[in-house]
C-alpha cells in the first residue's frame, strides 16, 4: 500500500501542487495539509481519496508554489508586520534590521494574495478535482509498479519454499524404516523375561500409531495446495487480495511448524528452518498487498 503521486496545475495564476503519500495501514488514515483556499473544502477532498485509495496511512499536499506573477497583487498587513517588529525590539533592543524586516514582511500572515480570503468557485473547484485525480491516478500507477515487483517477488519465494519440499522426500523415505528398525533394537536389548511378557499385538499396534504420527504426507499435501492457492490468489483483482495472502501465509506457516515437530532428522530439520526463514520474508511484504 505504499505509494506516491504528485500532479501540478495553474490556478488564479500561480502553481498548484498536488502531492499523495501512503503507508501501510489497516484502514485509511489520512493526514492533510491545506493551503487556506481549500480548508472549506477539506471533507470533499477526504472523501474522493477515501472512496479511491480504500486504505493506507496517507499524508496529502495542496497548496501553491508561489510564483512573481503581477496579475496577483498582494495586500500587506501592516498590523502584524508592526506588531513582530515591536515584539523584535521588545526582545532584542534597537532598530530592526533590514533583513530581519524583509523576513518579516514575508510572513504568510502579513503578506497576503488578495485571493487568498476568497472561496473557490465551481470552476475552480472542478480544477482542483482534476488536479487530485491526477495525482491519484500517478499514485495509483507507482503502487501498481510496486505491486509487479512484489509479485515476482512472492513467485520466487513461493518457488523457494516448493524447491525445500521437494528437499524432504529423500530424507522421507526410509526414515519410517530406520525408526522401526530402532525401536527393535531397543526391544532387543530388553532382557528374555520382560520380551515373553510383551503383548506382541499390541506392541504392533502402538508401533504402528506412533509411526503414523511422524507421517508427513498430509502436511506436505496441504502446503502444496497452500502454496497454490496462494499463487492463484496474487492473480486476483480487487481489494482485499492483501488480507487473503496474510491468512494463507498463516496456514502455511502451521504446516511448516507441523513439519518440524515431526521431523527427528538434523537434514529435514535445517530444510524446514530455511522454510520458516523465507515464509517470514512473504509475511513482511504482505502487509504492502492492498
Amino acid at each position: 500500500m505504499t505509494g506516491y503521486g504528485k500532479s501540478e496545475s495553474q490556478l488564479r495564476g500561480r502553481k498548484l501542487i498536488c502531492e499523495i503519500r501512503s503507508l501501510n495501514s489497516k484502514s485509511m488514515d489520512i493526514s492533510v495539509r491545506l493551503a487556506p483556499q481549500f480548508r472549506a473544502r477539506e471533507l470533499d477532498l477526504r472523501t474522493i481519496i477515501t472512496q479511491r485509495l480504500e486504505r493506507g496511512k496517507v499524508d496529502f499536499l495542496l497548496s501553491f508554489q508561489d510564483e512573481q506573477n503581477l496579475s496577483t497583487p498582494a495586500s500587506m498587513n501592516w498590523t502584524a508586520a508592526k506588531e513582530y517588529a515591536r515584539q523584535y525590539k521588545e526582545q532584542f533592543g534597537g532598530e530592526v534590521p533590514d533583513e530581519v524586516m524583509a523576513s518579516i514582511l514575508r510572513f504568510p500572515d502579513v503578506l497576503k494574495s488578495q485571493e487568498d480570503s476568497s472561496d473557490l468557485t465551481d470552476e475552480e473547484w472542478q480544477q482542483v478535482q482534476t488536479a487530485l485525480n491526477k495525482a491519484i491516478d500517478a499514485f495509483i500507477a507507482f503502487r501498481a509498479q510496486e505491486g509487479a515487483a512484489l509479485q515476482a517477488m512472492f513467485t520466487d519465494k513461493l518457488d523457494g519454499i516448493a524447491s525445500l519440499l521437494a528437499q524432504v522426500e529423500p530424507f522421507e523415505k526410509g526414515r519410517v524404516a530406520k525408526i522401526k528398525e530402532r525401536l527393535e533394537q531397543s526391544l532387543a536389548q530388553l532382557s528374555a523375561e520382560t520380551q515373553a511378557q510383551i503383548d506382541r499385538n499390541r506392541l504392533e499396534q502402538e508401533m504402528i500409531y506412533y509411526l503414523e504420527k511422524l507421517d508427513i504426507t498430509e502436511e506436505k499435501v496441504r502446503l502444496t495446495n497452500h502454496i497454490k492457492y496462494f499463487r492463484e490468489t496474487m492473480d486476483g483483482k480487487g481489494i482485499g487480495v492483501g488480507k487473503k495472502l496474510g491468512f494463507i501465509a498463516q496456514e502455511m506457516g502451521r504446516e511448516i511448524n507441523t513439519l518440524g515437530s515431526k521431523s527427528n532428522q538434523s537434514e529435514m530439520q535445517i530444510i524446514v528452518v530455511k522454510m520458516k526463514d523465507i515464509l517470514e520474508q512473504i509475511k513482511e511484504q504482505v502487509l504492502n498487498v492492498l
